[in-house]
């Protein structure tokens, strides 16, 4: 069996008494992103369970020994750096192939950083169009297109190197006055989630240096 389990996106207090019972008590290996981001974790609840390395480097390689291991019989976790594995970070490879062998597979609920960013923007959040990552390059500027003539919220992630760059595209491509939302260290003790029309958000974004990875909320073309 394999369990697919969220960690926390920054407040280590943001993880369910399920979760941990599952990574100290039901598994025999965590397969880990970067295994010394998750060892702090388990440090700080006292969990000692065998960690392996599954990341996007050597997933392809992995995914099919571990298939196996688990077809024999073994029980593991996956867990990302933070958030839920499969979004915008290892996971579907291995949850796929799990499913192909007739490998159980199940999905504890928590953390990931695009809900609180979107319930908390103030942006309609009714219906939406999650996006994660832009390409860095081909095809960004046919995505970007795609995603300013929605007619429901998008969402994006972004890396602080990359946010005024993001904020300058979707400007043209939405038009300055379109409501958006930039939202980040989300969980952490410095967590600004900031709304206010793309032109003036890239205008206050353009005067400071950011740091944390990004959400974007950016809202829906009007008729």
């Amino acid at each position: 069996m394999l369990y697919i389990v969220p960690t926390p996106i920054g407040n280590l207090e943001d993880i369910t008494l399920r979760a941990l019972r599952v990574l100290r008590e039901e598994v025999s290996v965590i397969l880990a992103e970067d295994t010394r981001t998750t060892r702090h974790l388990l440090e700080r609840y006292d969990i000692r369970t065998p960690l392996r390395a599954f990341h996007a480097h050597n997933e392809h390689a992995a995914v099919d020994k571990i298939v196996a291991e688990l077809a024999a019989g073994a029980t593991m976790a996956l867990v990302s750096d933070a958030g839920t594995p499969g979004i915008s970070d290892p996971g579907f490879l291995l949850v796929r192939a799990c499913r192909q062998a007739g490998v159980r597979v199940e999905c504890l609920p928590g953390p990931t950083a695009f809900v609180p960013a979107l319930v908390a923007s103030g942006v309609p959040c009714d219906r939406f169009h999650f996006e994660g990552f832009l390409p860095h390059k081909k095809g960004r500027q046919t995505r970007l297109r795609y995603l300013a003539a929605l007619p429901h919220t998008f969402v994006l992630y972004e890396s602080p190197h990359r946010l005024l760059r993001c904020l300058t595209e979707l400007t043209e491509v939405c038009g300055p006055g379109r409501m958006a939302c930039v939202a980040r260290e989300l969980t952490k003790v410095f967590e600004e989630v900031r709304t206010a029309p793309l032109g003036e958000l890239l205008a206050a974004f353009s005067q400071r240096e950011v740091k944390g990875e990004m959400v974007i909320v950016v809202a829906g073309r009007e008729e």
